[in-house]
């Protein structure tokens, strides 16, 4: 009977369903080997040879597999098919002793279904070792940069900082957007319009100044105010009449299919999900045969989704919508020719699913429906109004929409709104009814977004589709970056290691140099390439510089001196910056080990379980922000919200502010909200 591997037992549990009796499933459950963490596990004096070990929460699942492989004379390896699948594969074959004494197959597929999963088992083959090789030269090239760097971060300016191969690129591109936040100077400018009406029509008309004197208004707008005032005046005074009127056609194409990135961007501005929970709720979907895979670089749909989604549309009576078309996309160091994401079956709809998946993985399923099924439609057409209106010397124009054809937009909706013109005709006359002018004032860059990190990293080849949820959560885990209303803000902390990386490591956080390891990464996967020349040559004159630098550089003063004096031993106090945070501590460290939160930090209000001690901001390893009794370890109070330090009125408990600012009860038996 043959043994079918996969690595988690959801996905062995949707597989066993497709299979009769006589194969058997096991998981993994993820990786049984792995780099050890108490070291580098690298021996860099014998071509970088990597120390695997067998990690403590994996040796009851490999003994059980050892003994599982015993009863059955065919072993099958079907883990994802990708660079990670691939290793895993890999690892279980060595572990197992699979090879020609006790042989196996590997198979792989982009979809958790009947007909996917008995095509590849007609299908088997070998591992991939190119891919393999370019997953362990991952590993490798990480470990070196991140047990080699980190250390460095340690001496110079604090200890269980890290550095890494991506997240330092990640960490400077958020630096930069700071920077140049920092460095913008706003600047005033000004916007004018006449509130229109013609005799023929009640609707009013709103048209925006374009051009004066025949020369057009240069974005943004105007920026002399005491010409805009004397504009403002001497349109008054002017008769308006209809210039010149046009009509035309605006068709919006219907957007690709997703892939990895654009999944997690999507998911993000529409359902406000971070890319951590996206690719989690996209792991069980496609663990559940629900959606094909889901760490994927590619737009294309296979004849299979496409004859079911011309079926569905054809049936439902929308074949006036349906278009048939596929998508062959290139993106920036893409890698593993799967399919876009999309649905297994175009006939499992949302409403059909709605009572079987949680609320969070409904939505996101819904979305990846949507999408797919809408990819396979006309576009959207707009009918796009124009009037130009003359004023001796000025130009105005009004403009409008109206939806013409809703073509894709019937089952992925857009936001747009229609403003229809009034009917007016070359010459008519219209009566002013005012002059509006508006002040406005030039915006620095946005701060990064999850959805727009992520377009930023994919656009400039940093990093791979399945690292970007791991990556972020990263960043703010080491407090180098907090999210605020959606937005990244560059931490004390972030900003310094930041600084010393760019200042003495450069090519570390540079996108175009982390880029090109990425298209080297991928060249050990074609075969083009060799795992040990592409270390080799990253290596040597990594170390060499990280040699240098560790005699040169001085490790960074991080203190400020306070007027407070030390309540234990009378010492001065002094401010010292931490990794989640500045705090107050004592200056006869480490013979005393005075510390205190700083006044900002803390609140004033009284801890209700033990009474001595205060309620204080603090931070967890993740980087996100909690309150606790300053008495901890010896009081273990703690709170999600920032308390207001009122109480509640139905049960006493205090009252918190959430994140998203609603005030409610701290208790968790108790309800009360207030409005």
């Amino acid at each position: 009977m043959p043994l079918i591997i996969v690595e988690s037992p959801t996905k062995a549990k949707t597989i066993q369903k497709f299979l009769n009796s006589s194969y058997n499933l096991i998981a993994t459950r993820g990786h049984i080997r792995d780099l050890p963490k108490s070291k580098l596990g690298i021996d860099v004096e014998n071509d970088f040879a990597p120390q695997y070990l067998i990690p403590a929460s994996a040796r009851k699942t490999v003994k059980e597999l050892r003994e599982e492989i015993k009863k059955h004379s065919v072993v099958i390896l079907a883990t994802d098919e990708d660079r990670e699948g691939e290793a895993i594969a890999w690892h279980a074959a060595y572990l197992l002793e699979l090879n020609d004494k006790k042989p196996y197959q590997r198979i792989a597929f982009h979809e958790i279904t009947k007909e996917a999963i008995e095509e590849a088992l007609k299908n088997p083959r070998k591992i991939n070792i190119n891919l393999v090789n370019a997953q362990q030269a991952r590993r490798i090239l990480d470990r070196l940069v991140g047990y080699k760097l980190s250390p460095f971060l340690w001496k110079k300016i604090m200890r269980r900082l890290s550095a890494g191969r991506v997240q330092s690129a990640t960490l400077h591109l958020l630096a930069q957007r700071e920077a140049e936040i920092e460095k913008f100077q706003s600047r005033a400018y000004w916007t004018i319009a006449a509130k229109l009406k013609a005799a023929s029509s009640p609707t009013e008309i709103e048209a925006q100044l374009i051009t004066i004197q025949g020369e057009k208004i240069s974005p943004p707008g105007l920026l002399d105010l005491e010409k805009v005032h004397f504009i403002e005046k001497d349109l008054a005074k002017k008769s308006f009449e209809v210039d010149s009127l046009s009509k035309k056609e605006k068709k919006i194409a219907p957007p690709i299919p997703f892939r990895t990135s654009t999944l997690q961007a999507e998911a993000g501005q529409k359902l406000h999900f971070s890319s951590k929970l996206t690719m989690s709720l996209a792991q069980s979907l496609y663990e559940q045969g629900l959606i094909s895979y889901h760490r994927t670089d590619s737009a294309f749909l296979s004849p299979s989704f496409l004859s079911q989604a011309e079926k569905y549309l054809t049936e439902k009576g929308d074949e006036d919508f349906w278009q048939k078309r596929n998508f062959q996309l290139k993106v920036k160091g893409g890698q593993e020719a799967h399919e876009a994401i999309r649905p297994t079956q175009v006939k499992q709809t949302p409403e059909k699913l709605k009572t079987k998946l949680s609320s969070s993985a409904h939505r996101l399923y819904q979305l990846i429906w949507q999408r797919s099924l809408a990819s396979q439609m006309k576009p959207l057409i707009l009918e796009m109004t124009a009037i130009n209106i003359q004023a001796d010397d000025y130009l105005l124009r009004s403009t409008g929409q109206l939806l013409k054809y809703e073509g894709f937009s019937k089952i992925y909706p857009q936001n747009f709104q229609e403003k229809a013109l009034p009917s007016l005709s070359q010459g008519e006359a219209l009566s002013l009814l005012k002059v509006q002018v508006e002040e406005h004032s030039t915006k620095p860059p946005a701060r990064y977004s999850e959805p727009s990190l992520i377009k930023e990293l994919e656009k400039l080849g940093i990093g791979r589709p399945s690292t970007y949820s791991p990556l972020l959560s990263t960043i703010q885990g080491r407090n180098y970056a907090e999210k605020t209303k959606g937005r990244f803000f560059l931490t004390k902390i972030g900003k310094l290691v930041d600084e010393m990386l760019t200042r003495h490591f450069p090519q570390i956080v540079d996108s175009q140099f982390t880029a090109q390891m990425e298209e080297n990464l991928d060249k050990i996967a074609q075969g083009k390439a060799t795992a040990l020349s592409v270390i080799q040559n990253f290596y040597q004159p990594f170390i060499k510089n990280l040699e240098q630098k560790e005699k040169e550089v001085k490790k960074l003063d991080l203190t400020e001196p306070t007027k407070e004096k030390c309540p234990l031993c009378g010492a001065p106090v002094i401010k010292r910056a931490g990794r989640y945070g500045d705090f107050h501590a004592c200056s006869n460290f480490p013979k005393c080990k005075y510390t205190a939160s700083l006044p900002s930090q803390r609140t004033g209000i009284k801890c209700p379980q033990c009474q001595k001690g205060e309620i204080i901001e603090k931070r967890n390893k993740r980087g996100q922000i909690f309150y606790a009794c300053s008495n901890y370890p010896q009081c273990k109070f703690t709170l999600s919200g920032k308390p207001t330090g009122e109480k509640c009125p139905q049960c006493g408990a205090l009252l918190i502010q959430d994140k998203k600012g609603k005030i409610r009860c701290s208790c968790p038996e108790c309800h009360y909200r207030k409005d």
